[in-house]
């Protein structure tokens, strides 16, 4: 939980570096969060059967954007990539893999040009 807190904090920072842990718990909350509010968007009868959302996880998704756009953009720093590289997602099928191998990647382990590494002395498994 740790992790996503600090994740929606920092979330208008486009500049440094973020960890596998910390954007890998991100997601993991996010997809937890959005089960749990599609079960509830269902029990409610707030879900649009058509479109598949519904009104909490619809507001949900709107409210973590920036701050999954933010913590993506510093995982690809961390690979001492460019935010960039996001717009491959574009392209079908092969951008979300290539970005699925970025954002699995270990960190640079030096300091790059966003930054020194984040994990600093610690050991990651």
């Amino acid at each position: 939980m740790d992790w996503y807190i600090k994740v929606l904090k920092n979330y208008i920072n486009f500049k440094d570096r973020a960890r596998r842990k910390e954007y890998w718990f991100f997601v993991l909350f996010n997809v937890i969060a959005g089960i749990l509010l599609g079960i509830l968007d269902n029990i409610t009868g707030t879900l649009n059967p058509e479109t598949g959302y519904g009104l909490l996880s619809g507001i949900y998704s709107l409210a973590v954007f920036l701050p999954a756009l933010g913590v993506s953009v510093r995982r690809l720093h961390d690979t001492d990539r460019s935010g960039w590289w996001l717009l491959i997602a574009l392209i079908p099928f092969i951008g979300a893999f290539v970005l699925l191998y970025f954002f699995v990647s270990d960190s640079q382990s030096e300091t790059n040009r966003f930054g020194p590494n984040p994990k600093g002395n610690e050991v990651e498994i």
